[in-house]
């Protein structure tokens, strides 16, 4: 083995929604690039989409933990009594993960925001965009402890522009980083050469995350389709539950695949999402602004959206107010795609050299 060629590479993200996976998808398309095996280890939503995109590579499934937020704008409560299984899961992750890792016969790691699946033995890359998270308690200890598990791994990538704001602001940014992080950029499975056929829709509504909420953005979300002109699009976000309904002049689908997605998305005269960090890596890819949404009572998410109504690059609703009419009538402006991938690629190019 020379580098990363014939390296057998874990690709571990985390399954809080689809996120974690769907950024996920351009590593694992580096790492073939450049002649390695990547092996998938996820479970549920994110392990279908992975297997979506790439039906040929070997998985593994890696349970991890189901967060369920409250119906309500607070979550404290709710992350409060699920904060013990959260810490727990770090150790019951690593614990699977030390299970399986023998018969995998790997040569490197790289976890998505999976902190117990790292090895002493290989080398280990986390995946991150939150050096610095928002946490409904606790936070100053909380981040501290945040940045005590990133500094365990071997190297630490960060998917945001080197220089502040970026997109993903102080969840990314700080005055003292731990001495492994790698800033590679915004990474995005949306980033491809253009194939020119863009299905046409007047609104294209993204949603993922999540349950009780994401449920309640669709109901939402149809309601207001429902009384607008036009053919439009709703992507529910659920990969592991295929089908296809007609209601009204809404189309709606439970996934699409990269190529699929990105073609409706380009084609949209208004694009819906929630304010989830991968989608709007996936929208600065595209070069297209959208109507975001955050997750009430999902901090990081109302952050991005507070940060991103003073940067102007994305229209911001709060979900007790979203009025499609109204975003159709002054729809957000493009704005411009970051260019290229050259900072994932000296990132590679470092992994390269830990494994020769």
């Amino acid at each position: 083995m020379s580098g990363l060629r014939d390296a057998r590479v874990l690709v571990a993200p985390l399954d809080w929604g689809l996120g974690h996976a769907a950024r996920c998808v351009p590593v694992v398309r580096a790492l073939i690039a450049r002649g390695a095996h990547p092996v998938l280890a996820a479970d549920a939503g994110p392990l279908a989409l992975l297997r979506a995109e790439f039906p040929d590579l070997e998985h593994v499934r890696l349970p991890g933990i189901t967060v369920r937020y409250a119906a309500g704008r607070s979550q404290l409560w709710s992350m409060a009594r699920q904060f013990p299984a959260m810490v727990r899961s770090v150790a019951a992750e690593r614990a699977a993960f030390e299970r399986i890792a023998p018969g995998l016969r790997l040569d490197a790691v790289i976890s998505d925001q999976r902190f117990g699946v790292r090895s002493a033995q290989l080398p280990s890359v986390l995946i991150t965009h939150q050096l610095f998270p928002f946490t409904p308690f606790a936070q100053q200890a909380l981040r501290r402890l945040n940045l005590q598990h990133v500094a365990r791994f071997d190297r630490c990538w960060v998917m945001d522009e080197p220089e502040a704001p970026g997109l993903a602001g102080e969840l990314s940014h700080g005055p003292r980083l731990p001495a492994n992080v790698r800033y590679i950029g915004p990474v995005s499975r949306m980033a491809e050469r253009d194939t020119g056929d863009h299905p046409a829709h007047r609104v294209v509504a993204v949603i993922s995350g999540p349950e009780p909420q994401r449920t309640l953005l669709e109901g939402i979300l149809l309601e207001q389709l429902a009384a607008l002109p036009g053919d439009h699009l709703l992507v529910q976000g659920l990969p592991d539950r295929p089908g296809t309904r007609r209601v009204g002049r809404v189309a709606v689908v439970a996934h699409l695949t990269g190529g699929t997605l990105r073609a409706a998305l380009l084609g949209a005269q208004l694009i819906v999402s929630r304010s989830g960090y991968t989608t709007l890596m996936d929208l600065a890819a595209l070069g297209r602004s959208a109507l975001i949404i955050p997750t009430p009572g999902q901090r990081e998410q109302e952050y991005l959206g507070e940060l991103h109504a003073r940067t102007g690059r994305f229209l911001v609703q709060d979900q007790g107010g979203v009025d499609l009419a109204a975003a159709l009538a002054s729809p957000p402006a493009s704005i411009g795609a970051p260019t290229g991938h050259k900072l994932l690629s000296a990132a590679l190019d470092d992994l390269e050299g830990m494994l020769r």
